[in-house]
């Protein structure tokens, strides 16, 4: 029995799929895809002809076409042009550059506002509980966008409207399909060779001449493990080493450091690395409360309070780094108490001096936690 799946961009479909069209037995779609699933998974036990799943633009875009092949159905596909296509055409901008998020899961609205926070073009598929309006609420208190809100593409209600982030939350939309969150203040400095999320940095654990020694720091970032989508709290941030790391590699970092000359250093190292931090001057734990629930914690300072606070927010990954074995121990007792079962590594890096001998950093003991 065959499977045509056909995307739609406007009101005309290509004659090969009218024909498709009109000897169905079944057109189902535009849909979610359990939905389309199931409606498939029905027809052909019943053995009755063809079936013709409906889909806007590209169906191998974030569409029906993997959910079938996932069952075993190999549809023949005939595409439209993609949503996002269309949306960076009305708007009249290139999109090789742009991260294209489609949200799914429990956390599919805070995964699109950290890659919004964290990168300078985001196209977002909307979806139930993600659009403009939830998106300018999230974006709003910390990082300035601007959104390009596309609605009924290829409809009779198309509207592409230019809107801060004020408006939108405020604004009643109708049917958006995407929305474009760009950063009014980047400019690109290097030539794009790949479309979507571009390379990782060159290097990381940096040589900076303050905070952890770089190979203390590279194990802290693999116990992190940023990505992009997440959200890292920095705090006790310093001069913002961990903060600019987590955000080089493609996540959304908020960092919290009390000390104003510590706090225009952390500037500084975020402008001369070209990324996105937040910054919020304050003391933990109370500064922490307004932020919203980080994916991983680096605690660089503020003691056993400032720990137990951000473990209650329950990261999946906390980590901090301490002076000596017994700070360690207390914080190990600690976590394992509040259900975050945690181990604690002790690091020591000696460099060979040119002229013989070792020159040994003071030993870091590196406390990391993953959520019960």
């Amino acid at each position: 029995m065959s499977i045509t799946v056909i995307g739609r961009d406007g009101p005309e479909l290509p004659s090969s799929a009218a024909a498709r069209l009109r000897a169905a037995a079944l057109v189902v779609g535009p849909a979610p895809a359990s939905e389309i699933v199931q409606a498939i998974d029905d027809h052909l036990e019943q053995g009755e002809g063809p079936a013709v799943v409906l889909a806007d633009g590209d169906p191998g875009l974030f569409g029906a076409v993997r959910a079938l092949r996932e069952r075993g159905i190999r549809p023949e596909v005939i595409p439209a042009a993609p949503l996002v296509t269309r949306a960076f055409a009305k708007a009249g901008l290139n999109w090789e550059d742009a991260l294209i998020v489609a949200p799914a899961g429990a956390h599919r609205l805070a995964r699109a506002v950290n890659a919004c926070r964290a990168h300078p073009k985001v196209a977002v598929l909307c979806a139930d509980g993600v659009g403009p309006a939830e998106l300018a609420r999230q974006l709003a208190p910390t990082t300035p966008r601007a959104l390009i809100v596309c609605e009924d593409l290829g409809g009779p209600g198309e509207r592409v409207t230019h809107s801060r982030l004020g408006e939108a939350t405020t604004r009643p939309w109708r049917d958006p399909d995407v929305v474009i969150v760009l950063d009014p203040l980047h400019r690109s400095e290097e030539p794009v060779w790949l479309a979507g999320a571009q390379p990782g940095p060159p290097e990381w654990a940096l040589p900076f001449a303050t905070g952890l020694p770089p190979e203390v720091r590279a194990f802290v970032l693999a116990r992190l493990g940023p990505r992009v989508g997440d959200l890292i709290w920095d705090v006790g941030a310093g001069h913002g080493e961990i903060a600019v790391e987590c955000a080089r590699l493609g996540a959304a970092v908020f960092a919290v450091e009390r000390d104003h000359d510590r706090c225009a250093a952390l500037r500084a190292n975020v402008l001369r690395h070209a990324v996105k931090v937040a910054l919020t001057r304050g003391l933990a734990p109370p500064a922490l409360e307004p932020l919203p629930d980080p994916d991983a914690v680096y605690v660089g300072g503020g003691g056993p309070e400032v720990i137990a606070a951000c473990a209650a927010r329950r990261p999946r990954a906390l980590v901090c780094a301490l002076p000596d074995p017994e700070a360690a121990r207390a914080a190990l007792a600690m976590l394992a108490g509040l259900g975050h079962p945690a181990q604690a590594t002790r690091i020591q890096a000696a460099r060979l001096l040119p002229e013989g001998g070792e020159e040994a950093a003071d030993p870091v003991f590196v406390v990391h936690a993953r959520a019960g």
